[in-house]
């Protein structure tokens, strides 16, 4: 694969001074997972890389995301209905589609993921290879699985009957993007990450409710909780209120006191909101299309989660190098160009829509693979390592 040079000298100087520091305050993490990835990280033996366990617990939610295309690439398996007068199913005529047992299958992929992502910070401080580059993979690859937890979830209420539209999803969706973004945006402005408490409780509730959909099926999310609202418009509305009642004010709360305090980085206002216009016009740009299109979201909802997270994950991932090198943000990413390209062309070309659609997600894949490999091996060049290798003494 071409190397391109991503990281300038003043990224990588940056690198060479950077300490981390963050501040974990939720109960679940201090008092029960914690003490849990201590005992875990016992098992795996000393010559195993800390990124190596990063990438697995990465795949693994890579793998729930398959499986789940596989059996319900349209989101429509939930609201399968049975045509059978004959059929043994339940008499609301609901049929179910994704095997039950799959979900069991995606509940221990997803606890082993959480865990593996618990572990390999201890791993690294264990095996005394603790270093920008890890810290730098896992939160980068973090940025990547924030859209396939909830990518997976939506199979389970399905598009239709008692749930949500795509449309509806697609917010939902960006509402979770941000909120991870935000983390990272404060951590830019007072150079502590502070772990937010809905990690820990949201990767518990996705694990238990695969759990019991594999007891209970889809169909037990086909009912009104009161009046006209179900257990999808639920969903929704803790996605939104954790979003904009508990992360937003906190992480604001948290820059305020840095500057107050005089403990962060001191940026001028129009500094510290910088990184925020590059999500932001990414956004917008991607609303405008699927606001405008005749098609989107609804001819291919996976695929417009799939394009999204990619267009995220990337704008993050540079945000974190700026913030761990304490370097300036770009005010915009790269992407935005072809992304505005292809929805003006879409608009004005319509039959050709899909096309630029498609277009756009494999390109868009493709660069953020780039640059990502990219960024891994000039790290590695320069702090002469290996990512998936430990050194040992004697080499």
């Amino acid at each position: 694969m071409f190397q391109y040079k991503y990281l300038s000298r003043e990224h990588l100087e940056g690198f060479d001074n950077y300490k981390y520091m963050s501040k974990d305050t939720s109960p679940l993490s201090v008092y029960v997972m914690h003490p849990f990835w201590n005992k875990v990280v016992e098992i795996i033996p000393r010559w195993v890389a800390p990124n190596v366990l990063t990438f697995a617990g990465f795949m693994l939610t890579v793998l729930d995301f398959v499986l789940l295309s596989y059996y319900d690439y349209d989101y429509l398996a939930a609201s399968t209905k049975v045509h059978n007068e004959t059929s043994t199913e339940p008499l609301n005529g609901h049929m179910e589609v994704i095997p039950q047992s799959l979900w069991y299958i995606l509940a221990v992929f997803l606890f082993l993921a959480y865990t593996l992502d618990g572990i390999d910070g201890k791993q690294a401080r264990r095996t005394q290879t603790s270093g920008p580059l890890g810290e730098l993979f896992d939160h980068g690859l973090d940025s990547y699985s924030v859209f396939f937890i909830p990518a997976c979830l939506y199979s389970i209420f399905g598009r239709l009957d008692f749930s949500i539209p795509p449309i509806r999803m697609y917010y939902v969706m960006w509402n979770l993007l941000i909120n991870f973004y935000l983390s990272h945006w404060e951590k830019y402005n007072t150079g502590v990450l502070f772990l937010p408490w809905g990690y820990d409780f949201s990767m518990w509730t996705s694990t238990l409710v695969f759990l019991w959909t594999g007891l209970r099926g889809t169909g037990f999310y086909k009912r009104y909780l009161f009046g006209g609202y179900t257990l999808a418009n639920a969903f929704e509305w803790l996605i939104y209120f954790t979003g904009v009642f508990t992360n937003l004010p906190v992480s604001l709360y948290n820059i305020y006191q840095s500057y107050k305090l005089r403990t962060g980085k001191m940026r001028s206002t129009t500094e510290a909101i910088r990184p925020l216009w590059s999500l932001l016009s990414m956004m917008v740009v991607c609303s405008i299309w699927v606001h405008k299109s005749d098609r989107l979201p609804d001819c291919d909802p996976r695929a417009l989660f799939l394009l999204i997270g990619t267009l995220f994950s990337n704008v993050a991932c540079r945000l974190i190098v700026s913030q761990m090198s304490n370097q300036r943000c770009e005010m915009f990413n790269w992407l935005l160009w072809p992304l505005s390209a292809a929805t003006i062309m879409s608009l004005i070309f319509p039959n050709y829509e899909l096309v630029m659609f498609y277009t756009m997600i494999s390109m868009s894949i493709a660069a953020h693979i780039h640059y990502g490999v990219c960024v891994v091996r000039q790290m590695c060049d320069h702090f002469r390592i290996n990512c998936f290798h430990i050194k040992q003494r004697s080499d």
